[in-house]
């Protein structure tokens, strides 16, 4: 069902998970459907080889980047977390790179220590999702730059990662202090949680599933490595729980919520398995493994609407080696050149189904799905653009846990006169600057004239 996407010795590090951000460790990625010809200089996925070290970047963080995810809603749009404590938006130019990107659409500011978390609201746009080792998650808008929501008090300990389910209702977390959360961002409140999920040392990941159920991977007191799946409603004890090996790689689940597929990948493991979630006993079940010789350091995954419905392709992945990337591409042989309705429902598309305001105020709705019957094009991607608000015209809103100090009006009616006898003094200035300049043109053309007269 794997297979290499490519025979060459050195594939071209078109991957976001390794050209675009070079010091990333998180080891897991959702890429772009364009992100091939983005950071692949628009070369496709068919070129292959060693790129060039003068290759452009984007590098405008400080400090190592250690985590980045592509908007939902936006093609070119990327999101990145880094050591220097920031998270910045960049947007990608249509046609790729040709020089390198140092400055950022947004620089989101409110982390006190590195940011190794961020995370796209699936339906709602220009909503982001950051946690540090601050033990902070903050939710942004990035369209205005402000943070609107800080859980600041629900994580005693690191962060190891975040999840939204279907519609961005909810979020799930897994942390060092072995529990693993469901909760609701906008009301602040820890709605179920379970101590102990696994009970071993090691690093855990937590993911909801379409249905609302969670699935996560841990290990177990004597270091197997366990998954399990979890009724949010119901947490005294899993649905499933399976121990697998006892490697010491901590197993990234990537789900495909068209399938029900889990694909586990270990960092360091050469194998990815794969898994089915029913709703019949034993839940869980194991459908095959793709082995390969190397070991992977980190692992990208493309959304559905990026694969090739023609060749029956269900998964591609990209592997970052130490100095190349591979594509790993999973199908399902199938005699007729029709299209597999059963391998393609409708996906989630690229329009966000509510803007940020909405999802702020309350709203809630499903992703809006599209067919991948004649493939996927691409629409025209129109601009991220943040329109920062006075922070004088701000209101207090529900999400805030204390209350913004009001303004006296008498000292805004002094700021508006303040702010008046400024511009009057600007305006002054600029009108003298462009009498000088005229003035200038008239000398200009005069001391022309004359050197006609002398030329002639």
């Amino acid at each position: 069902m794997g297979r290499s996407g490519s025979s060459c010795a050195e594939e071209h590090g078109c991957s976001p998970a390794c050209q675009g951000f070079p010091g990333t460790s998180a080891g897991c990625h959702f890429l772009s459907p364009g992100a091939l010809g983005y950071l692949g200089g628009g070369c496709g996925e068919r070129s292959t080889g060693r790129i060039d070290k003068s290759y452009p970047t984007v590098c405008g963080h400080t400090g190592p980047v250690l985590d980045i995810d592509w908007c939902p809603h936006n093609d070119q749009v990327i999101a990145s977390g880094s050591e220097d404590c920031t998270v910045m938006v960049w947007q990608i130019p249509e046609n790729g790179l040709t020089l390198s990107l140092t400055e950022p659409v947004v620089i989101l500011e409110g982390h006190s220590k590195r940011v190794g978390i961020v995370a796209w609201h699936p339906t709602a746009r220009n909503v982001l999702l950051s946690a540090g080792c601050d033990n902070a998650i903050i939710i942004w808008n990035v369209g205005t730059g402000e943070a609107l929501i800080n859980l600041d008090d629900m994580h005693s300990d690191m962060i190891y990662n975040v999840s939204w389910n279907r519609n961005g209702s909810l979020i799930c977390t897994a942390s060092k202090d072995k529990k693993v959360r469901v909760i609701d961002p906008r009301k602040q409140e820890i709605v179920a949680e379970k101590e102990k999920a696994h009970e071993g040392a090691r690093p855990m990941r937590a993911i909801f599933l379409a249905d609302g159920n969670v699935f996560t991977t841990g290990f177990s007191r004597m270091s197997e490595r366990q998954l399990a799946l979890w009724n949010p409603k119901n947490m005294e004890e899993p649905i499933a729980l399976h121990e697998m090996d006892t490697s010491n790689g901590v197993l990234l689940p990537f789900y495909d919520p068209d399938t029900s597929i889990i694909y586990l990948c270990g960092k360091g493991d050469s194998s990815i398995r794969y898994f089915e979630i029913t709703d019949e006993s034993p839940y869980v079940h194991y459908l095959n493994t793709f082995s390969s010789k190397e070991p992977q350091r980190g692992m990208g995954y493309m959304p559905k609407r990026g694969l090739d419905v023609n060749k029956c392709e269900i998964a591609r992945f990209f592997k970052l080696h130490e100095r190349k990337c591979e594509p790993i591409i999973m199908t399902v042989p199938r005699k007729s050149d029709l299209f597999q309705d059963d391998l393609y429902p409708d996906t989630a598309g690229p329009e966000a189904a509510l803007e940020a305001e909405e999802w702020f105020e309350g709203k809630n709705a499903d992703p809006l799905l599209i067919s991948l019957k004649h493939g996927y094009i691409p629409g025209k991607n129109r601009d991220l653009k943040v329109v920062k608000k006075n922070i004088l015209d701000s209101k207090p809103t529900a999400n805030k846990k204390c209350d913004l100090i009001s303004i006296p009006k008498k000292t805004a009616d002094a700021a508006s006169g303040q702010n008046e006898a400024k511009l009057d003094e600007i305006l002054k200035e600029i009108k003298s600057i462009k009498d000088t300049i005229c003035n200038q043109d008239e000398r200009i053309s005069k001391l022309e004239q004359q050197m006609a007269k002398i030329a002639a």
